[in-house]
């Protein structure tokens, strides 16, 4: 891989002073390592048969724990367009990774399930998660661990409206 490749950083959202005000701003950062996480996670499908997004990749994943839902349910689970989803429905039924079949009782119910296709490409992405999830606490020992989680769960705690 070239020094070109490996330098690939996403400078649109940053201004000369953002590193500094990162390391103040603990939701920035929170925010800056999720962005660098999902785009290594992903990166290594572009180049491959399928370019997958994060949220082709939610899709996916829906899927493969609920074969046989439909659209709808999606919408409901994920809180998202119809219309947004059902393009990304569309694309993927395009690249092979989802199968619709008719639902028996209704057929206006149309039962989405991973192709075979689509099973390989969400365990690639499972364990690209895994491998880079231990990436990002390599040298934490197992208490700063424990710690950092429990701080993380506590700030998701202080966001939530219903807290």
């Amino acid at each position: 891989m070239s020094s070109i490749m490996r330098k690939n950083v996403d400078i649109v959202n940053r201004s000369d002073g953002a590193a500094a005000r990162e390391d103040d701003d603990v939701l920035e950062l929170v925010h800056s390592v999720m962005h660098d996480y999902r785009s290594l996670q992903y990166r290594f499908l572009r180049d491959g048969p399928h370019d997958i997004t994060h949220m082709d990749g939610k899709v996916l994943g829906f899927f493969a724990r609920r074969p046989g839902a439909t659209q709808s349910d999606l919408a409901e689970h994920s809180g998202r367009d119809k219309a947004q989803l059902a393009r990304l429905i569309k694309g993927l039924r395009e690249q092979g990774l989802l199968q619709v079949e008719e639902d028996a009782a209704d057929r206006r119910h149309l039962r989405l399930s991973l192709t075979t296709d689509g099973k390989a490409v969400h365990r690639a992405l499972l364990q690209q998660a895994r491998r880079l999830g231990a990436k990002a606490v390599d040298g934490l020992s197992a208490v700063e661990h424990r710690q950092l989680a429990a701080l993380l769960r506590r700030v998701k705690k202080n966001l939530d409206p219903a807290g």
